[in-house]
């Protein structure tokens, strides 16, 4: 059965592609980028794991890879008024088991390499910081923009690495609600003609 799946995806690119980027997505998310290793990327895919090297050349392409889908599904999938509260759910969501949905809690479980910082920080500091400045008309959008991404990923890494009692314990949507009230404030427009975020 292993071997028939391998052998339809070697002849559909963009099944085989798929797979990898889902399997690393969980990989990622589970053990951070240090922890994960290309053969167990192809081993979960169940694809050859020749096929993640032309495909995406290295564990380093497959990992910016994986940011930048990941980013455009969560940037992109929904309202653009709701994009804080999306980022901020994702930072705090605990369940790394539907693959590709998770790179947030890739994130913090891979600052540790430097390979991977060096592309969260491009990451971070490109689409999400980007879009997160939109919201505010303020002089200085693009530090409120940074002031919010490490408040979620501050309080992400305590909840969810540290374990820090008691926020780790918290309802989710009690953290939440308590946050988006505070970054509310950061990101105000304070000209009534400053338009929608889009």
């Amino acid at each position: 059965m292993c071997e028939d799946r391998q052998s339809r995806r070697r002849r559909d690119p963009a099944a085989t592609r798929t797979a990898l980027l889902r399997a690393a997505g969980e990989l990622f998310a589970e053990r951070g980028f240090d922890q994960t290793t290309v053969r167990e990327v192809a081993s979960r895919a169940e694809v050859n794991q020749a096929l993640l090297f032309r495909y995406f050349g290295s564990k380093q392409e497959l990992f910016a890879e994986v940011l930048s889908h990941n980013s455009e599904a969560l940037l992109d999938g929904g309202s653009p008024e709701e994009l804080p509260r999306r980022i901020l759910e994702s930072v705090l969501s605990e369940h790394v088991g539907a693959g590709t949905e998770h790179t947030l809690v890739a994130l913090l479980r891979s600052f540790s390499d430097e390979r991977a910082a060096r592309l969260l920080r491009d990451e971070l500091g490109g689409a999400y910081a980007e879009r997160l400045a939109r919201f505010t008309d303020a002089p200085d959008a693009e530090l409120r923009a940074d002031l919010v991404l490490a408040w979620f990923f501050g309080v992400g890494m305590m909840r969810s690495v540290l374990r820090k009692s008691p926020l780790a314990e918290a309802p989710t949507e009690v953290v939440v609600d308590h946050l988006m009230r505070a970054v509310s404030l950061l990101l105000e427009k304070n000209s009534p003609t400053g338009g929608d975020e889009d």
